[in-house]
């Protein structure tokens, strides 16, 4: 049985389909032909039943009402196979689509990258599925990692640290990862990544996409890197909308539909800023190489602390280094009391990169800079846990 069954009229969305497929996935596709929509699910799932299949997709061309239906009960019958309709979006649509169990809804016009990215993120959800159904006593605890990246001032680079590691980490789980926008009045994640978003912060967390995944995943934009990004309000006017508890709402929803969660906060520990601290389990403080950046640093450690707010997992990041300032990384490391991570040196590529709205580790031009953004991205890697401790900072040195 192939990977991948389609059941379809149009044989120009079943092409791309399989480009898609050839073009970066393993596996097969099979098409069905039209009256499979409504026949039983067993003819769809168990033609090999040594094999079935992980991703089912719907349409164009088939019967929407029928397409959910079918959708309904293999969901039922099928939990663990990944369903997806492609059809053009509207609200009532996807509120039906999302009780009839389908994972996601694709444009019948997409192209090879959204599609792409669509069927890695089905198979991921399958084989999570299916990881928790021959173990449901630890499926609840299978959550992703969520990353704030955290800044005391403004002006640091934290937010072309955090779009970099989100697209890094996105060549480690495509469509495994997503990059929240926090800072609601300023935020530039979507300029950074050269996005023009339908949908903000605000509706992800208004309405019914608080309520369910599926309805959130419809407010997030796909990037053509394979990662999702959902990005800030548009109006600063909207600020006040997004709560704490909006937050803390969801991220937990994102830490279980992808592997990486990355949060890019507004500068300092303002309130929206601390519940997400509360949900982390890593934090990367980007900090830049002058005195107030360090010392306001090293107070927001001494606040954190207190709390009782800093994760377990830290990870400091020196950006717009060099060694005309008059400081060195011991110096910085001796104020702040802990060691520096990873150092990216002052670089023009850098606003380049920013200016253009490629990251640098999207674009992959070779830079010193590029070489220390793929450490940062390494550090979370499946196997790089208990590493990172061994390695010794004392031996970094800025050119």
């Amino acid at each position: 049985m192939s990977r991948f069954v389609i059941i379809t009229t149009d044989t120009s969305f079943e092409q791309r389909v399989r480009a898609a497929v050839t073009g970066g996935l393993h596996g097969n596709v099979q098409r069905l032909p039209e009256s499979a929509i409504n026949g039983a699910p067993s003819g769809i799932i168990l033609q090999d039943p040594s094999e079935p299949p992980e991703v089912v997709i719907l349409g164009p061309g088939v019967s929407t009402d029928e397409a959910l239906k079918l959708a309904t009960v293999l969901d039922l019958q099928y939990p663990e196979v990944s369903v997806i309709l492609a059809a053009e979006t509207s609200p009532e649509l996807v509120l039906t689509a999302m009780r009839s169990g389908i994972r996601d809804i694709v444009s019948p016009g997409a192209d090879l990258a959204e599609i792409r990215v669509l069927l890695e993120r089905a198979c991921l959800s399958s084989a999570g599925r299916r990881r928790g159904l021959s173990n449901p006593a630890t499926a609840d605890h299978e959550t992703g990692r969520v990353i704030a990246v955290m800044s005391p001032k403004g002006g640091v680079g934290k937010t072309t640290v955090a779009t970099n590691l989100a697209m890094g980490l996105g060549k480690l789980a495509p469509m495994g990862v997503v990059i929240v926008d926090l800072d609601v009045q300023f935020g530039d994640v979507a300029s950074a990544l050269s996005l023009e978003p339908e949908h903000t912060l605000v509706d992800a967390v208004t309405g019914a996409a608080a309520h369910d995944a599926m309805v959130l995943k419809a407010f997030l934009t796909v990037h053509t890197g394979g990662i999702y990004a959902l990005c800030s309000p548009m109006n600063p006017n909207e600020a006040d909308l997004v709560t704490a508890d909006h937050v803390s709402h969801l991220i937990a929803q994102l830490a279980t539909e992808f592997r990486y969660v990355v949060v890019d906060t507004a500068p300092g520990l303002g309130e929206l800023a601390l519940a997400t601290l509360e949900q982390a389990s890593d934090a990367v403080w980007v900090v830049g190489m002058d005195i107030p950046s360090i010392k306001g640093l090293r107070t927001g450690f001494g606040v954190l602390h207190e709390l009782g707010l800093v994760p377990q997992g830290r990870h400091v990041v020196l950006n717009f280094a060099n060694r005309h300032t008059g400081l060195s990384v011991q110096d910085i490391e001796a104020t702040l009391r802990v060691p520096v991570d990873v150092v990216l040196p002052l670089s023009p590529a850098v606003s380049f990169s920013t200016n253009k709205g490629v990251p640098l580790l999207q674009d992959g031009p070779r830079s010193a800079v590029s070489k220390n953004l793929r450490k940062l991205v390494e550090r979370f890697a499946p196997d790089s846990a208990g590493q990172m401790h061994k390695k010794l900072h004392r031996r970094v040195v800025v050119s």
